[in-house]
């Protein structure tokens, strides 16, 4: 046995742990899937804004929270959470649940299909487990550390790279008008360098998307943890890389995810256009 090998106890404990935190992910988005896809009123109302008037936050999306939260905190009280409708608390186990109840909220509040519902859990800092649920597509992806990346019961893989001039990518553009000018002239000038570009609303599901092999990369600049927790991990256990800037890990700065082979040259255009700043 190895330095590096953990004791067959703590193997098996972390074994039950994660199995653990799957399951109760999995039962928690599917909850917050079905309370959003079914309890949908025809007069949705927004709540209040986050960023600017544009980026809404619907009551929908505040009562997903705390059925998320509420299902998670009864079965492990002692765990933290950082969510975006504001549920933060630091816990005690060392488990922290990073959850977006509604990520593409308002293509949710416009009657458009491409929205999830994202649940991550981490301890120590290092994402376990991940899961995205899209009612309106059917379906649930999600992954565990080292244990590769599922769409329900299928193991799901990365496209094979592709020539950067024939690579469908996705972005998302962020709700402050400074902000989204300067991304839409990097969009401008990235366009003639792919085959086309994708914007889909969800950075969640942009993420499973590369992980599925619909998309050959993904980037986007402005997005918070509960944005990219589970997409993130979900999209390199199915082989894609993720990184931000060069050397650095996926945050608000820039995020990129893309197979080997895809990931760096549009990480060093990323760069040289400079679509980490305003």
């Amino acid at each position: 046995m190895t330095d590096e090998t953990p004791p067959p106890a703590t193997a098996a404990t972390d074994a039950l742990l994660t199995a653990e935190l799957l399951a109760l992910a999995l039962e928690a988005a599917r909850r917050a899937g079905a309370l959003l896809r079914d309890g949908r009123p025809d007069d949705l109302a927004v709540a209040a804004t986050k960023s600017s008037p544009i980026d809404v936050v619907t009551e929908m999306d505040i009562a997903a929270e705390k059925l998320i939260t509420g299902f998670l905190a009864e079965h492990r009280p002692e765990d933290g959470f950082l969510g975006e409708e504001g549920a933060s608390s630091p816990g005690t186990s060392g488990v922290r649940w990073i959850v977006d109840p509604l990520d593409g909220t308002v293509n949710y509040l416009y009657g458009l299909p491409t929205w999830a519902v994202s649940i991550a859990a981490e301890r120590d800092g290092e994402t376990l487990v991940g899961v995205v649920e899209a009612p309106m597509r059917g379906e649930t992806f999600r992954a565990v550390l080292g244990g590769g990346a599922f769409l329900g019961d299928r193991r799901i893989t990365a496209r094979p790279a592709a020539p950067l001039e024939r690579a469908l990518v996705s972005t998302g553009f962020n709700y402050v008008t400074t902000v989204r000018t300067h991304q839409a002239d990097i969009a401008q000038r990235l366009i003639p360098r792919f085959r086309d570009i994708r914007r889909g609303g969800s950075a969640a599901v942009d993420l499973c998307d590369v992980a599925a092999g619909r998309l050959d990369g993904y980037y986007e600049r402005g997005l918070h943890p509960w944005d990219l927790a589970a997409g993130d991990l979900i999209a390199r256990e199915a082989g894609a890389l993720t990184g931000g800037r060069p050397g650095g890990p996926p945050g608000f700065e820039l995020a990129v995810a893309a197979p080997p082979g895809v990931f760096e040259p549009l990480q060093a255009l990323l760069e040289e256009y400079g679509a980490w700043h305003d």
